[in-house]
């Protein structure tokens, strides 16, 4: 009897397969990191051949010669990070294009001059921005030689990174409605491809996916048995990867949230049926769909660098040695030395949304050291997950009483510690705290009935450690305040 569900979590900076057992417990994890390519100050890129590559080598190695214990496999991704392949060879176009990449600006810009930066946000909950895949698209299209014509001729299809690691797997080109809702291309009513849109964006329909549901027990076909599975396993669970840790947390219920610190933070929470237009610069995204059932939607605030921040020190300063140094260092002051770290390097984010701001250190005097330095990369996170706390709740009407979190920044106790403080709520970690994987696992399990319904999930839920609110309110609004004058400085850099 086969007894565990497969997740692929294919990230910004690597990729992993994990096994989980019915207790939602982690039995198996093989992960590998892909270079990180920059062709100029702004572009991000990734080798979608060599992803391909360490997919199959971390699902080999989690595996490990017993397919036949895996019931099903889903698939969680970096959203937005944009693809285009030919449907025949496999080949790419172009490498992936991130989605921390600023390249599409200027299409961007051209298209808010007619209805500004909200111009398409009614129908698809995002503002104009660099961020989503839609002018990603346009960008290829219009840059790539050939490209164009072989869309048209529909044989260059467009995916995020589920929709190529999906078709690598079974050969369907698919994707489920969380990715889809971060293209800046599907209408949130209708959950199809807005035809107006795509005409605007001069984007040809046949290279997209057809979108279905996060968990579907109408599968988009099985693994190859001389694949990386070793076995035919239907791929039936697909989740953006902030969607993933939401089903993961098991936020089910409209009002529960979730933040997660990975490269980026990534802050959702639950609106039930409802689509709830933001006026506070956060994102109306689609939570998931099990099935046929209706779908679920989200408010999000996303920042582009949080852990990406602590990577930074560490490969472009060399201040500490691996990920892990920053909270010792940080731990050698008592505070931040008055320093604030706006990390704009991509621009800012929810709430703001400005691709003209670039990262500053402010605050400097003699007196800082590279432990000052480090606590405040740390205290960046939190700083910016408050932010986007408060839009949520001037959006939604609901106070949030906890904050479940999780990846990989979560074990940093110092950083968990300060966001408790700085939001003036408990902070909660779970028992299985990277819960992307948990929730693309999830997604799986539902649509084959290995887990039956979402209160299943809810039993495996368990509290690892909760931290308490332990700053003053005046130091905390003290704080608070200096880091917004700190973000206002990062304003209109690029002109």
């Amino acid at each position: 009897m086969s007894k565990y569900i497969a997740a692929i979590d294919q990230g910004t900076t690597s990729t992993r397969c994990m096994l989980f057992n019915r207790r939602g417990e982690v039995v198996s994890v093989a992960q590998k990191e892909h270079k990180q390519i920059y062709p100029q100050p702004g572009w991000v890129e990734h080798d979608p051949l060599e992803i391909w590559q360490r997919t199959q080598e971390v699902v080999t190695e989690a595996v490990s010669g017993q397919p036949s214990a895996v019931s099903a496999v889903g698939i969680t991704n970096q959203r937005e990070t944009t693809l285009v392949w030919n449907r025949h060879t496999g080949q790419p176009y172009y490498n992936a294009i991130v989605w921390q990449d600023t390249r599409t600006k200027e299409i961007c810009d051209q298209l808010a001059q007619d209805g500004g930066q909200d111009r398409f946000r009614a129908q698809t909950g995002l503002p104009l921005a660099t961020y989503f895949s839609g002018p990603k698209i346009k960008w290829l299209l219009d840059n790539v030689d050939g490209l164009r014509a072989a869309a048209e001729a529909g044989e260059a299809i467009f995916g995020n990174m589920d929709s190529w690691l999906i078709w690598n797997l079974t050969g369907a080109h698919v994707t489920d409605v969380t990715n889809a809702s971060r293209t800046l291309l599907m209408n949130l009513e209708t959950l199809d491809w807005d035809d107006e849109i795509l005409q605007i964006l001069d984007i040809p329909k046949a290279m997209l996916p057809k979108i279905v549901p996060s968990s579907d027990p109408e599968t988009w076909g099985a693994t190859a048995p001389d694949g990386p599975f070793g076995a035919s396993i239907p791929v039936c669970g697909d989740l953006g990867d902030q969607q993933a840790a939401l089903v993961g947390q098991t936020c089910f219920s409209p009002g529960e949230a979730k933040n997660t610190y990975g490269t980026g933070c990534f802050m959702l929470l639950n609106t039930g049926t409802e689509i709830i237009p933001s006026k506070s610069g956060l994102l109306t995204t689609l939570g998931y769909q099990f099935g046929d059932q209706p779908a679920v939607y989200a408010l999000e605030g996303s920042i582009a660098i949080t852990g990406a921040l602590v990577q930074w020190l560490r490969d472009n300063l060399g201040i500490i040695q691996s990920a892990a140094e920053v909270e010792t260092l940080a731990k050698s002051v008592d505070d931040s030395g008055g320093i604030y770290f706006v990390p704009a390097f991509s621009g800012l984010f929810a709430p703001y949304w400005r691709s003209d701001a670039r990262g500053a250190i402010v605050g400097m005097t003699r007196y800082v050291n590279k432990g000052h330095i480090a606590r405040a990369t740390l205290e960046a996170s939190a700083y910016q997950t408050r932010e986007v706390l408060d839009a949520m709740q001037q959006d939604s009407g609901v106070e949030l009483k906890a904050l479940k979190v999780d990846g990989g920044m979560v074990a940093n106790e110092l950083l968990m510690q300060f966001q408790a403080d700085i939001l003036g709520v408990p902070v909660v970690r779970p028992v299985v705290a990277e819960t992307t994987a948990l929730g693309a696992a999830y997604a799986a399990g539902l649509a084959i009935g290995f887990w039956k319904t979402p209160e299943d999930l809810r039993a495996n839920w368990q509290i690892a450690k909760t931290w308490q609110p332990k700053m003053a309110a005046g130091t905390r609004a003290e704080l608070y305040t200096g880091w917004k004058k700190a973000v206002t400085r990062t304003f209109n850099w690029v002109e």
